[in-house]
């Protein structure tokens, strides 16, 4: 989906805080939050979202071709989908329909559809235009969960805890599942990852040697 790079990296490189960097690595996932972020001069401007739509999509759909950061809305790119989902993304219907029906079908409440599901992830994602982090036990939390711990993320994997970069992840260290911690990832897509929702990491969208 992704036309010609510009030489200097832009400021769409998303982390699990929701926040927007410039840096070199360009990472697995595409996805956008409704619209136009930036300037004519590719630098971002003032607002972090247009609308309420903040999605998740595959960096190659149907051979198109894009202007990255060009006349159109503002492509943002994300190390992987644990890293999207907790930023408070969910996936698109059109280029990851699978992934949407299945994300979907595993989300709280079971919303009509998506207007519904993006005004509940919009209450838990943003609190006064900031990140909104919560709390709970993490032995609580399902694979594929955020949390921040020292401003520093990490990602719940294998009963373990690996901390996040957008290079990769690191060494994963141990689980203390007593442990009150701040969670990065919404509160309803943490229930959809209970209910079974299974997101890509950043080793399944890596390519083929």
């Amino acid at each position: 989906m992704s036309g010609a790079q510009p030489s200097r990296p832009l400021q769409n490189r998303v982390d699990p805080f929701g926040e927007l960097h410039a840096v070199p690595e360009r990472g697995g996932l595409m996805g956008n939050r409704g619209g136009r972020l930036h300037r004519d001069d590719r630098t971002l401007s003032g607002s972090r979202w247009k609308t309420k739509h903040w999605l998740i999509c595959v960096c190659a759909f149907k051979g198109r071709r894009r202007d990255v950061w060009g006349k159109f809305y503002t492509e943002l790119f994300f190390l992987d989908e644990p890293t999207a989902l907790a930023a408070g993304h969910r996936p698109c219907f059109e280029c990851r329909r699978q992934a949407y029906n299945a994300f979907l079908a595993a989300f709280p409440g079971r919303p009509g559809g998506a207007d519904a599901m993006d005004e509940a992830l919009h209450r838990e994602r943003v609190e006064n235009r900031a990140k909104r982090i919560w709390r709970t036990r993490l032995g609580d939390l399902p694979e594929g969960a955020m949390i921040a711990r020292a401003g520093r993320a990490y990602a719940v994997r294998r009963d373990s805890l690996s901390p996040w970069s957008f290079a990769g992840y690191g060494a994963p260290a141990p689980l203390e599942p007593d442990a009150v911690v701040d969670v990065l990832t919404p509160p309803s897509t943490v229930a959809a990852l209970k209910s079974g929702y299974r997101p890509l990491w950043a080793e399944a969208l890596r390519p083929a040697a």
